[in-house]
């Protein structure tokens, strides 16, 4: 069991007293990159908010990286969360500071006071996602793409065991859709597992992964059709 990064098994999720999913049975093992598909209010983005600690397990029992998820205290998010990374589809990147200070805001607030180790970590995780340390450029001076590519690299900073990806290209077009995808699948061959939500079925074909569907409050595996 050392090898599972998040189970669930029996679990049910309410969002605002609502059942949104029950009789949940889900497993994620160290290096699988897995796709939750569904229409919007499906339930999909209700089982991230479960797994990075944002809503309560109403039943059932579950584990991720090592933390269990019916025990879960407020006291534990925050270092559960250090072993996560989160990103979201609208790159919740900070407008008012620079790009650096966005990902060096992150590291001082989980415990980073050297502001050479600072320094170099964020030019570090701006290389692994292909962005040039521009420190002093704002959200605002970067397109799209570039914004959640520096949202991918904030989410790298503390070497997480897991990225949770809630629709992150439902705000880009196709072709930049296609190459975070293309970085997704990069950061996956290097050891870490991802478990993304996404409307773009095209994506699916050409990223293959393990697939779960959230409909009529259920969650089930399925199989993917092969391209061509």
């Amino acid at each position: 069991m050392q090898n599972t990064v998040v189970s669930l098994q029996n679990a049910t999720i309410q969002n605002e007293n609502k059942v949104v999913l029950t009789n949940i049975n889900f497993r994620v093992n160290a290096g699988d990159f897995v796709f939750l598909i569904g229409k919007t209010g499906a339930g999909k983005s209700s089982l991230l908010k479960l797994l990075y600690g944002d809503l309560p397990l109403s039943s059932g029992e579950g584990t991720i990286v090592g933390y269990n998820l019916d025990k879960l205290k407020d006291r534990d998010i925050p270092p559960l969360r250090r072993k996560l990374g989160v990103v979201f589809q609208d790159f919740k990147l900070l407008p008012d500071r620079t790009i650096f200070d966005n990902l060096a805001f992150v590291l001082k607030a989980t415990g980073w006071d050297n502001k050479q180790k600072i320094e170099a970590r964020v030019t570090e995780v701006l290389k692994m996602v292909n962005v040039a340390p521009e420190f002093h450029k704002f959200p605002f001076e970067l397109s799209g793409g570039e914004q959640q590519r520096v949202a991918i690299a904030r989410s790298l900073l503390n070497h997480p065991e897991l990225i949770i990806a809630d629709e992150p290209t439902g705000n880009l077009d196709p072709e930049t859709s296609q190459e975070i995808m293309q970085l997704f699948k990069e950061l996956h061959k290097g050891g870490i597992s991802i478990i993304m939500a996404t409307h773009d079925y095209n994506m699916i074909v050409k990223f293959p992964g393990k697939i779960f569907q959230c409909n009529e409050g259920k969650l089930q595996e399925v199989i993917a059709k092969k391209e061509g």
